[in-house]
């Protein structure tokens, strides 16, 4: 693990994969068989079980445990607090066995906010926005903004994180970096090349 910064609190199990510039901070815990990626922050008390995979350049914010059967793609925020969960009718007199996990799937440039929730089984769209505090029940459409409990598409977000406003035609210029995006439908946002 070259080129990885671990505090002295956080504890690494042999055979996790950690990427050069990555930094593992205080209390945080990683399980033998994670894979993460290049220049990742892992904030303090954050867990990570086996056979999960976090790409290059996630930030993981403080108290958040990412179970097995989460993939994180490359870019992707985790709020402070935020849950993710890998069974859908958990009962403690009866644990679901390792091979009935249901997988989620978060990808590039997701960012989900302060204490939301995803439940186990779902994809996180491309660049979607989770709301703090939202519950997310059901697969996110690629830029979406959601929010809510449970969660429904309230806007659009461009790849660079802010907030959309669309014209009375379908199509957005975003404010920050000029990005121009259309509406192709209910739950599709298409971006307009230059």
């Amino acid at each position: 693990m070259s080129g990885v910064f671990v505090h002295p609190s956080a504890v690494v199990d042999d055979g996790a994969r950690i990427g050069a510039g990555s930094k593992v901070w205080h209390f945080a815990h990683v399980m033998a068989g994670a894979c993460i990626g290049r220049d990742v922050s892992l904030g303090q008390n954050v867990f990570v079980a086996d056979d999960v995979t976090i790409g290059d350049g996630c930030k993981i914010q403080n108290n958040v445990s990412i179970y097995q059967g989460v993939t994180l793609e490359e870019h992707v925020f985790c709020g402070p607090s935020m849950v993710f969960t890998n069974v859908r009718n958990p009962r403690a007199a009866f644990p679901t066995p390792e091979e009935r996990y249901a997988g989620t799937l978060v990808r590039r440039g997701a960012s989900i906010g302060a204490n939301a929730t995803i439940v186990c089984g779902i994809t996180v769209g491309t660049d979607a926005f989770i709301a703090a505090g939202a519950v997310v029940t059901r697969d996110v459409p690629d830029h979406a903004l959601m929010a809510g409990v449970p969660a429904r598409r309230i806007g659009w977000a461009c790849t660079c994180g802010r907030i959309l406003r669309m014209d009375d035609q379908g199509r957005a210029a975003c404010a920050e970096c000029g990005r121009r995006y259309r509406q192709a439908g209910p739950d599709d946002l298409q971006r307009d090349e230059p």
